[in-house]
């Protein structure tokens, strides 16, 4: 799988983890220079806190972005730190 915004991958792994619908890529395999850490956070009543970054791709900034779960619930313990998108980033194979 390949998370893609502004034509450029940032994303690339064959070990996602498929949960509601969305491909959480594991943390080595996003391209860091693409992330910024952000100060939002966001509950979510089954998996916990979510984290986000926002992603930049060639001076252009595309906020919250993409999310992640540092400390999940144990019913989401398998997505621990992996990476989600949204916001017009697309996940393809």
């Amino acid at each position: 799988m390949k998370a893609i915004w502004n034509e450029t991958v940032i994303a690339e792994s064959d070990e996602t983890r498929v949960v509601e619908r969305n491909h959480y890529f594991p943390p080595e395999s996003i391209n860091r220079e693409y992330f910024v850490e952000s100060d939002n956070n966001t509950i979510c009543p089954w998996k916990g806190e979510a984290s986000y970054y926002h992603v930049e791709v060639d001076g252009e900034v595309n906020q919250d972005a993409a999310w992640y779960y540092p400390e999940p619930s144990k019913a989401a313990a398998e997505i621990r730190d992996h990476v989600a998108f949204w916001k017009g980033i697309r996940v393809e194979e």
